[in-house]
């Protein structure tokens, strides 16, 4: 079933398909340059990386791109595609079930660790070492699912949109 939507929208589906396909390619590639081995870091070991200044740019990229992509493909990707589809758009959670019941996300309750990671990232960031370690160890191994899940919206929305 799909919504009767204006070619704005349609237009504006299009846009944020491309920009999660861009903040994937981007998160992708912090990641790799970051974690080129995917050795898990350490509270010390991250003094070390603030105190250089190309890892630290590297770090920040990583929180902001692993922030923007959860931020898109939750928030902005995924209540467009229920619009979309003539869903009724509720709190994130509600849309989260949605996505999971459609085979989009394998689990609301993962997505939602995504983002308590991406708060501890954000919020974490200047206090305690060990914890923001622990958080970016958390973030880099949940990168794979959360670049899948928007893969997913974005195929579900262009495959839609061809139909």
């Amino acid at each position: 079933m799909t919504a009767k939507v204006d070619a704005d929208f349609k237009e504006k589906l299009r846009f944020l398909c491309r920009i999660t396909r861009k903040e994937v390619d981007l998160l992708l590639s912090t990641t790799e340059r970051l974690f080129p081995h995917g050795e898990r870091v350490t509270g010390k070991a991250l003094e070390q990386w603030i105190a250089d200044a190309t890892l630290s740019e590297r770090l920040d990229a990583f929180v902001t791109r692993f922030s923007r992509l959860q931020d898109t493909a939750g928030d902005k990707l995924l209540p467009a595609l229920l619009i979309y589809l003539g869903e009724e758009r509720g709190p994130a959670l509600d849309n989260l079930d949605k996505a999971e019941k459609f085979g989009w996300l394998d689990s609301a309750d993962e997505w939602m660790a995504f983002r308590k990671l991406r708060n501890q990232m954000v919020h974490e960031y200047i206090e305690d070492r060990d914890l923001l370690a622990d958080a970016l160890n958390a973030g880099v191994q949940f990168v794979p699912h959360m670049v899948s899940i928007a893969q997913r919206l974005v195929s579900e929305i262009e495959h839609r949109l061809q139909a």
